[in-house]
């Protein structure tokens, strides 16, 4: 074994040692998503035993934002154990999505007329995604489309673009197919100004789909405006809302991270919820880091990461 897959188990130790903070597993993760290669998959692969469903369903995030398709056998058997949470199970299926494969579709057809709503409804985007991806459609969108300022992998390409409010509009439509609402939902987002921030946030009212809800604010949080809070702090609020609604935007809300966020989620780390809970906790731990000189979330892990002497990738789309 090489000195740098011996740092890279390092790392990996911390994101699996439950004694440690949950704040710091959480920077060893994204420091393993950013590193890559086999040995950080297999780290991560190792996570899902976890009693947290947080840091399960961001583990499964983190592997299909790499794109490896060494991650492929993990996530499939995490969305296909009925023992792990739905967060966790919807969010295994999205990474397969990510990954983007032709080998995921077997697994994601298992389960996309499953009992539970929010994973039928990955499923068959991550199913649609793929097809996209192989599809005449997209060499004849591509040149059309608006370039992701996020670097993010997203499970929906966005909409070729016909303004804000034609995008909001398909946004909000129930009859519409949920993975039109995703494209348009990601035009929006790749606008990232204050008057596409205001119609996604219509969406986060949509009663139909919890799993949308949760991807709006989602990309409310990587858009870090302030016009967000508002909408992101009601949702949290409503007690009645899906756990993995309010999660999300306890994370959007760190990630815009100004005062008021900080606030707004001290008075949730008591929340009955304990995914909200942890949500606060990693949101509070993302707001110290923007108002901090920090390059990047995970170098707080900074000795583990320079020890390796291999720089962050950027994730490609």
């Amino acid at each position: 074994m090489g000195n740098d897959e011996d740092h890279i188990r390092k790392i990996g130790a911390v994101l699996n040692d439950e004694n440690q903070q949950l704040s710091e597993r959480f920077r060893a993760l994204f420091t393993l998503k950013n590193l890559g290669g086999t040995a950080a998959v297999e780290c991560i692969g190792r996570s899902f035993s976890d009693s947290s469903a947080l840091l399960k369903h961001e583990s499964a995030y983190c592997l299909g934002q790499m794109q490896n398709k060494e991650a492929i056998p993990i996530l499939t058997s995490v969305l296909r154990d009925v023992g792990q949470e739905t967060i966790v199970r919807h969010e295994a299926g999205e990474a397969l999505g990510a990954i983007g494969s032709p080998d995921c579709l077997e697994v994601l057809k298992e389960y996309e007329a499953d009992s539970i709503q929010e994973i039928a409804e990955t499923c068959q985007l991550a199913i649609q995604r793929i097809q996209w991806l192989r599809s005449e459609d997209r060499a004849l969108e591509e040149s059309k489309l608006r370039a992701n300022p996020f670097s993010s992998v997203d499970p929906a390409p966005p909409a070729v673009e016909t303004g804000v409010e034609e995008l909001r509009k398909t946004l909000v439509d129930p009859s519409r197919s949920l993975f039109e609402r995703y494209r348009a939902m990601f035009a929006l987002r790749n606008r990232n100004d204050e008057e596409s921030v205001i119609a996604l946030a219509d969406g986060l009212k949509c009663t139909d789909s919890a799993l949308f809800r949760h991807e709006i604010a989602y990309v409310l949080g990587q858009m870090q405006h302030e016009a967000s809070i508002p909408h992101l702090r009601a949702q949290l609020a409503m007690a009645t809302e899906d756990p993995m609604v309010r999660h999300e935007c306890a994370e959007a809300l760190g990630s815009v991270a100004g005062p008021r966020s900080s606030e707004m989620l001290q008075g949730y780390l008591e929340d009955e919820e304990r995914v909200v809970r942890e949500s606060c906790i990693i949101a509070l731990d993302m707001c110290e880091h923007e108002n901090s000189e920090e390059f990047q979330y995970a170098n707080t892990l900074g000795k583990l990461e320079a020890e390796t002497k291999t720089a962050p990738k950027q994730i490609e789309s």
